[in-house]
């Protein structure tokens, strides 16, 4: 077998609108393509014993032990080794069940498809289920445990923390959009202007000096005393020489602790000497250059989470400790205590697996006990002097035990620190008295408290404290949302998209759109190239200037990664045309459906897909869409639109020479063809259909039809607002057409407008592209040959694997099937060949460039033209 590539979509794709997150490895089974697993000797027997958890798979039988049935009867690798892929996923605590395997139209060649929880962790188990499947079928010894330790440490490495992914979670249960924006805990909820930012539990409406407060323990306990808040009796040092003045001052036993420490690090309890003192200090020196000392408080370790001054959940958290039986030594114990399910590795599961660190080995050394010695029966045994979670510590839930006075002093105390997330670590007896009568003290105050101990205690009811975050950051009536459309099909996607785009700017809303020569927000153009992809949808969302969005949307983009959105508003398809087959298994008309569809299967429900009704394949799509339908069409006689129409339904349409929409039975005529300049007089019938799908759009959109007329009467084709999209340049002596017409419906457009200009020549530059179809490069240069008096060939890019020779002996070949004796001249030199176009050109010459066979074809005829007019 191999592995010939493996793509991470992470959007709405073809497999799936609603799991975004799917590996698509592509796999050539090779010989195996004649070997089944029933005819794969003791493969069977081999596979129920190296991972007998499949037996949980259902596959195609609708019950447990159906995929081994299947292996059982006969079925092919690729399939085994989707199964495997989920399988280790899940064994790894990544558990995830949707996969599916097809072959190509190539023998032998199969697109295995699965789904993933972490990217990386989901690459490595296509490779590895590979190697798993490879071992089974040659009998070879294979450590299945090695992958799955692999798998759970990529997990943790790309995973979002529990905190973060909890807050997550929670926005997707309300349809809220999220992105991550860094490798690390860095997320944005919502989409453009509604956007909101948050870091672990930090938001964007966290106040940076109270962070700074609660960072520096020194300043917070000041404040909490200076308000009357019961805090630890303490003094803070730098100097090792005033060690022993803040012993006599504070008195045993003391708690050291770095001035900026976190998560227990540096921390030691309950010091009674002053060797003791000495070395405490110096671990806590490793972590901040301040030393806290405080009196040592005997009681409970309590947490108290407050959100937006709300205290919303209160835990008893219990430093990770094992209990004796009077048999085994402390290292057993912290064993048996781990083989605990509820243990972990990471953050894996509720409990985090005790590891042995120094303060573990102090504490013993403080019990004059060692991990050799046999702990008596029923004696606790402190492992950690801190009861953080990611140390192995429990938690207890007791957020119904809080006394009211304690509330209260929990929701002051945020607001005297400031922070709208807030943990607050309490020392005391009990939560059900208040603090100032049980002698409890205030220990600490957090920024950014983990979530964890209350989402998932060890004992008592588990708190979504996610929720009120998301209740702050998104309080009732504030969208998380823009407006989104996007825009597909075969030709026209780029007018279209930035006639839209100058609608919505034109009626005062900031607008970003994504085009294939550009990323813009505005007048602006902020990246340059064909970006059309999901990344630079991302791009545009991520922009918090932007109010609405419009993002042109190609097949490649959705083929290699997905959608970079997961909804949209409105979904148009301007066409289906031929192009672009051949590639990516996507060999017909049907195929490539599939691929647009796509982008109207992201549609909301209460959405509108925008079709072209004169187009079948269109038809199609609407047919098994899921939100509102609305067409454009050339005819309003089209059948199509009469039944849309006749059941009450909207559609755009062109008639008695009026740009129109239909709803129902009634006529709003929005304007006169002859009054939009990118129709060319009404001459060009693909801009017509452009015009349509952007005007019904926009009125959809809510916009009103003055407006939108306005609209299209100031959207004029040039190389600044369309650029390679009919950009006439008028020289002296003759005219230069430049439009980026690359595939045959492209071509017979361009026919039809030429068909409405006089010249005394028609000159026409055109070139193949190499991953098309050799019917496809032909046809085109069979149209060329239909309307222009003289071809020059320009082949000097767009190879794409192809030899510069084979694709013009194609293009050759389609001309001379039409003209076999037209005069054809070569020049793969971009440069030479527009000077010489402009050169040989006769008055009253009209030279058409096509699929941008010259580099930089607009801005090179724009100098020319610059020149003649002394510019």
């Amino acid at each position: 077998m191999k592995i010939l590539g493996i793509q991470v979509l992470r959007g709405p794709n073809i497999w799936s609108v609603n799991r975004k997150k799917l590996i698509q490895m592509r796999l050539d089974l090779e010989d195996l393509e004649q070997r089944p697993t029933n005819l794969i000797e003791g493969f069977e027997e081999r596979i129920v014993k190296f991972i007998p958890s499949l037996f949980s798979h259902r596959c195609s039988k609708g019950h447990e032990g159906g995929f081994f049935e299947r292996v059982k009867e006969g079925t092919w690798m690729g399939h085994v080794i989707e199964h495997i892929a989920l399988e280790i996923q899940t064994l790894a605590g990544m558990d995830t069940g949707y996969g599916r395997t097809r072959q190509t139209k190539t023998e032998g060649i199969y697109n295995v498809v699965f789904s993933y929880l972490e990217e990386k962790a989901g690459i490595y188990a296509a490779e590895a289920s590979v190697q798993i499947a490879e071992a089974l079928i040659n009998n070879h010894e294979c450590d299945l445990e090695a992958h799955i330790q692999k798998l759970r440490e990529l997990r943790e490495l790309e995973r979002l923390g529990p905190s973060t992914g909890s807050i997550v979670d929670e926005a997707i249960s309300r349809d809220i959009p999220w992105i991550r924006l860094n490798k690390s805990s860095l997320v944005q909820l919502g989409y453009g202007k509604n956007q909101v930012r948050f870091r672990a539990t930090m938001t964007e409406k966290t106040n940076s000096i109270a962070v700074d407060i609660a960072c520096n323990k020194d300043e917070t306990k000041r404040l909490l005393q200076d308000s009357a808040i019961p805090v630890a009796k303490g003094v803070t040092i730098s100097d090792p020489e005033d060690l022993e003045d803040a012993i006599k001052k504070v008195g045993f036993p003391l708690v050291f602790k770095p001035l900026d420490g976190n998560h227990g690090k540096g921390a030691t309890i309950n010091v009674k000497t002053e060797a003791a003192a000495k070395e405490a200090f110096e671990y806590a020196k490793n972590y901040s250059r301040k030393i806290i000392i405080e009196r040592f408080i005997t009681g409970y370790d309590f947490r108290i989470l407050v959100i937006d001054h709300q205290m919303v959940a209160a835990a008893l958290r219990v430093p990770a400790h094992v209990t004796g039986n009077g048999q085994l030594t402390v290292q057993q114990l912290i064993d048996k205590e781990n083989e605990d399910p509820r243990r972990g590795y990471g953050h894996e599961n509720v409990l985090t697996e005790i590891i042995v660190d120094r303060d573990t080995l102090d504490l013993l050394a403080k019990k004059e006990y060692t991990l050799d010695t046999i702990v008596p029966n029923g004696e606790i045994v402190y492992l950690k002097s801190t009861a953080n979670l990611s140390t192995g510590g429990t938690s207890i839930d007791v957020t119904d035990l809080v006394h009211p006075q304690n509330i209260f002093i929990s929701e002051r105390i945020s607001r005297i620190i400031g922070l709208d997330i807030c943990g607050i670590d309490v020392m005391a007896q009990n939560l059900t008295q208040p603090l100032t009568e049980n002698g409890g003290v205030i220990l600490e105050v957090n920024a950014a408290p983990g979530f964890r101990m209350h989402l998932a205690p060890s004992e008592g009811l588990p708190r979504n404290v996610a929720a009120p975050v998301i209740d702050m950051l998104y309080p009732p009536g504030k969208s998380a949302r823009i407006p989104i459309i996007a825009v597909t099909g075969t030709n026209g996607k780029t007018t279209t998209t930035r006639l839209i785009a100058h609608m919505v700017k034109s009626n005062g809303t900031r607008v970003g759109y994504t085009t294939s020569d550009g990323i813009y927000v505005q007048n602006t153009m902020l990246m340059k190239g064909d970006t059309t992809g999901p990344i630079s949808s991302e791009f545009i969302l991520r922009d918090p200037t932007v109010e609405f969005a419009v993002l042109e949307t190609a097949r490649g983009g959705i083929l290699r990664a997905g959608l970079g959105f997961n909804k949209c508003d409105i979904g148009v398809v301007t066409n289906i045309q031929e192009d672009h087959l051949g590639i990516s298994d996507i060999h017909n008309l049907d195929d490539l459906t599939r691929v647009k569809a796509v982008v109207i299967g992201a549609v909301k429900r209460d959405g509108w897909a925008v079709l072209n009704a004169d187009n079948k394949y269109c038809i199609k799509i609407a047919n098994d869409a899921d939100c509102k339908i609305a067409y454009f069409s050339m005819d309003e006689k089209n059948p199509a639109i009469v039944e849309h129409c006749k059941k009450g339904g909207t559609a755009a349409i062109y008639e008695n020479g009026y740009i129109t929409i239909k709803k129902g039975d009634w006529k709003i005529r929005v304007d006169k063809v002859t009054h939009v300049p990118i129709t060319f007089g009404g001459s060009v019938d693909f801009m017509i259909q452009n015009v349509l799908a952007a005007t019904l759009a926009a009125f959809l959109c809510g916009y009103k039809i003055e407006d939108i007329r306005m609209s299209l009467e100031t959207f004029i084709p040039s190389a600044a607002q369309t650029p390679g999209r009919m950009n006439i340049f008028k020289f002296k002596e003759f005219q230069i057409l430049v439009d980026f017409a690359h595939n045959p419906d492209g071509f017979n457009g361009i026919k039809d407008y030429l068909k409405t200009i006089e010249a005394t020549e028609h000159v026409g530059v055109i070139s193949g592209t190499g991953d098309r179809r050799d019917e496809d490069i032909k046809e085109t240069a069979r149209i060329a040959a239909q309307m222009f008096d003289k071809i020059i060939i320009c082949q000097e890019k767009y190879l794409r694997g192809r030899n510069q020779q084979e694709l013009i002996d194609l293009l050759l070949s389609g001309i001379q099937e039409i003209k076999p004796d037209m005069e054809v001249t070569i020049n793969n030199d971009g440069e030479d060949c527009l000077r010489y176009i402009i050169a040989t050109a006769k008055s009253g010459s009209f030279i058409t460039i096509l699929s941008d066979t010259i580099d930089n074809a607009i801005h090179k005829v724009t100098e020319y033209l610059d020149k003649e007019f002394g510019v």
